[in-house]
């Protein structure tokens, strides 16, 4: 399993890391918990694409190719999520994905900084 700064293994969010092809080298105590049901630490070696239906799998490669960002929410059970997919990188070399989600309210307000 990747070694990441201790912190992030209780980040109060799910965080998921894969490389450059999909396969999954990295799940925090959020992300196996979210996970368990599809396999949770097992997943850890498992490409990305094979967990994926159409049309998630098809963006999902294309983030891979392009070194792509992803952003949405999604609404469960009623507890709302933000995800974010963006590529992740060591001395400036393209590695693949991380993907993180965080609990958010229902209404989130937006602010406009000047």
């Amino acid at each position: 399993m990747m070694q990441l700064p201790e912190w992030v293994q209780e980040f109060p969010g799910a965080i998921t890391v894969c490389d450059r092809t999909g396969i999954i080298l990295y799940m925090n105590d959020r992300s196996l918990a979210a996970f368990a049901d599809e396999g949770g630490e097992a997943l850890v070696g498992c490409n990305l694409l094979d967990c994926h239906p159409e049309p998630a799998r098809s963006k999902l490669a294309d983030l891979l190719a392009q070194a792509g960002s992803n952003s949405y929410t999604i609404e469960k059970h009623g507890v709302h999520t933000f995800i974010h997919q963006t590529p992740w990188y060591l001395s400036g070399v393209y590695q693949g994905l991380v993907e993180w989600s965080v609990e958010v309210p229902a209404r989130l307000p937006h602010f406009v900084r000047r």
